[in-house]
């Protein structure tokens, strides 16, 4: 055998451990990235406050909530009773409501549009429709409109 006749089959194996190291290159990309990916979807920010009951962010209201099932449910349809007050407790009445809730770790809200539907008098209002499709960090917005004044309110909730 001559040189000539190694070198094609020497540049075949190199080809070989190009295609190789580039496969494998992606593939540790494609592994940091799902590892990122599953790490960022179960992360909870340390120090969250969980309370049911918040001052309005620039402190027009106090509001509390209740759910209608206790634990709050996952993948089950249930009621809340939002409670709105003022700082010195007085109820607030027939207040527009506007609200969402969404999943902060996984970018997605949630798989129900809940309204409030009912004013009960006493500062109390009925929200319907309220779901969540999974355990985790989730958060309920509240948007209150009254006497014209707005402000809004958030929740957190870590549901198993």
């Amino acid at each position: 055998m001559t040189n000539s006749s190694v070198k094609p089959y020497g540049k075949k194996s190199n080809v070989w451990k190009w295609v190789f190291g580039i496969l494998g290159g992606v593939f540790l990309v494609f592994a940091v990235l799902v590892g990122y990916m599953i790490w960022r979807m179960n992360y909870v920010p340390a120090g969250l406050d969980y309370s049911t009951t918040q001052t309005t962010a620039n402190g027009l209201y106090r509001v509390s909530y209740s759910s209608g099932t206790s634990p709050i449910p996952i993948n089950k349809l249930h009621t809340w009773t939002l409670h709105v007050e003022t700082p010195q407790g007085q109820p607030v009445e027939d207040a527009q409501i506007a609200l969402d809730g969404d999943m902060p770790q996984h970018g997605h809200g949630l798989p129900t549009r809940p309204q409030v539907t009912l004013y009960q008098g006493g500062g109390n209002y009925l929200v319907e429709g309220v779901k969540f499709q999974m355990g985790g960090w989730w958060v309920m917005d509240f948007t209150v409109s009254a006497g014209g004044k707005t402000d809004t309110v958030r929740f957190n909730l870590l549901l198993k």
